[in-house]
């Protein structure tokens, strides 16, 4: 039997947490990683997937109040697991002792060495709808999804970004909501338009095409 489909879609044979395509994380696993629950869509050899707690008592209740959107699962054994979400695309990101914010809908997988915590952008109040994001720290690797190609923004000035559309900012940046709602039915995409992320400093923030596929459902 003989198709290109066949070349193309070739399992890769790398260890570690890396791509297996654009749309599609492959984790060659001797160990443990943690992972969006529900993500896995395929493995291999001796695994084991068990339900991953907060960790704290402060994550516990700031997960149970917010409702922040990263419900974990830790994956452990020997083996290869395929993980995605929704064919959306999957970007990796490599921290040297260093920190950044991810929007928890974001949030595809990421290496236990990495500390994570949840935190809330100053001013977000429940109108903004909470604004409470993931912040990981040390060294390791996350896998981020990003619906639609994104776009990386320098902030070296005052930089607004739609509350649904941001996935992942320095965390040195200095954060908070700016309302726009008068002009919120001409400015924005969807949802969040009439809030903004506001972000000041030196630093980045990768910003998505979408605001992602539920918002899109709920206009549809």
């Amino acid at each position: 039997m003989r198709s290109e489909l066949f070349r193309q879609a070739q399992e890769t044979e790398q260890r570690g947490m890396h791509l297996q395509n654009r749309r599609m994380l492959k984790v060659g696993l001797d160990g443990e990683f943690l992972a969006r629950q529900g993500s896995m869509v395929a493995y291999q050899g001796d695994v084991d997937f068990s339900f991953q707690g907060s960790g704290s008592v402060g994550r516990f209740f700031k997960k149970a109040f917010t409702g922040e959107g990263l419900p974990l699962m830790r994956v452990s054994g020997r083996g290869d697991v395929f993980l995605a979400r929704e064919a959306w695309d999957v970007h990796l990101i490599d921290l040297e002792n260093e920190s950044l914010t991810v929007n928890g809908a974001n949030v595809l997988a990421f290496e236990p060495t990495l500390d994570w915590d949840i935190r809330r952008v100053e001013g977000a109040g429940m109108m903004a709808g909470g604004l409470f994001n993931t912040v990981f720290s040390g060294a390791g690797r996350v896998a981020v999804v990003c619906h639609g190609s994104p776009v990386l923004l320098q902030v070296d000035q005052p930089t607004f970004v739609d509350t649904a559309a941001a996935v992942a900012w320095s965390s040195a940046l200095s954060t908070s909501v700016r309302s726009t709602v008068k002009a919120g039915a001409i400015i924005g995409r969807g949802s969040g338009e009439a809030f903004q992320l506001a972000l000041e400093g030196q630093g980045f923030v990768l910003v998505q095409a979408s605001e992602g596929a539920q918002a899109a459902q709920q206009q549809g």
